[in-house]
């Protein structure tokens, strides 16, 4: 069984889908209706801008999420399962047509200026913690009483990342690195995602996903909060909800859908990462890319 895997914020690069754009008619379609429907020429900025502009979040998650649904589209794909990492769950649910496009990317933006705005209200940051047991990281974390952080993406088992209170993160960090870890690396983002300071940012998301016509799937979709397979839309829509300042359970996701009889998980999106992260998931995957 083929698993599609779509990636989230951190995947872009400067000039993702311009071969996309100049080789199909269906890619150059969407991308100018992508462009009408956000209101800003985003391919300017996806296929020409600078590292600093793609990096913007109001760009970066509408920019990551079209390369993903338009290169699905294009390659024609029929996933058995579908999972995606954080923002990539929404590129997941255009794929097994839960959602459509207009209303996938509509939704994207939406999350994006309210994550951009929860980061004003309330600053904070994240740190990637390497070399340190799972159980342990979440332990630290929850050790931390005065100051909100939180163990937010379990990429692979040694590579977790926290989430929190600029002072938090500072404090967990130092507790990581006495606890035994390789690294406790700040990560150079806007804010502190998938932690409880992403809370206004839940409440507006909220309300723009129900809202929001969620269709039948086609497929199961494993969601990063439960690391379990949906294809209910109530609850897909109360996951995809939670999942702003809940945890992103990626490991626990990867060694569920091959328990349950993915033979091939194929990455759908800008970049690698994930077919890395699943190699160090589970032993011996087999892991492509989308190619057009």
């Amino acid at each position: 069984m083929k698993a599609y895997i779509f990636p989230g914020q951190g995947a872009q690069f400067v000039g993702m889908g311009k071969d996309l754009y100049e080789k199909s008619d269906i890619a150059k379609k969407l991308f100018k209706q992508a462009n009408e429907i956000l209101g800003f020429e985003i391919t300017k900025v996806m296929f020409e801008g600078t590292d600093e502009e793609l990096k913007q979040t109001n760009v970066t998650q509408p920019a990551i999420f079209l390369h993903s649904v338009i290169l699905a589209k294009v390659a024609e794909i029929q996933p058995d399962m579908v999972a995606g990492h954080s923002l990539g769950e929404f590129s997941a649910l255009v794929a097994n047509g839960v959602l459509s496009f207009q209303d996938g990317l509509s939704l994207v933006a939406k999350r994006a200026t309210a994550m951009q705005k929860a980061c004003d209200i309330q600053p904070g940051g994240m740190a990637a913690i390497l070399g340190l047991d799972d159980a342990k990281v979440v332990e630290i974390c929850h050790s931390i009483k005065e100051e909100i952080v939180v163990a937010a993406n379990f990429n692979c088992p040694g590579q977790l990342v926290i989430s929190g209170s600029a002072k938090g993160i500072e404090m967990a960090c130092e507790l990581m690195k006495a606890a035994g870890a390789k690294r406790a690396l700040p990560l150079p983002v806007g804010g502190a995602f998938h932690s409880p300071l992403m809370e206004p940012a839940r409440i507006e998301l909220e309300a723009a996903i129900n809202n929001t016509t969620f269709g039948k799937a086609a497929c199961k979709i494993y969601q990063n909060i439960y690391a379990l397979p949906f294809s209910d839309s109530k609850d897909i829509k109360a996951n995809l909800i939670s999942q702003l300042t809940g945890s992103v359970r990626w490991t626990q996701s990867v060694q569920k859908m091959a328990q349950d009889g993915a033979t091939e998980f194929v990455e759908c999106g800008p970049g690698k990462v994930l077919q890395g992260l699943v190699g160090k998931i589970v032993a011996g995957a087999v892991t492509s890319g989308v190619s057009i």
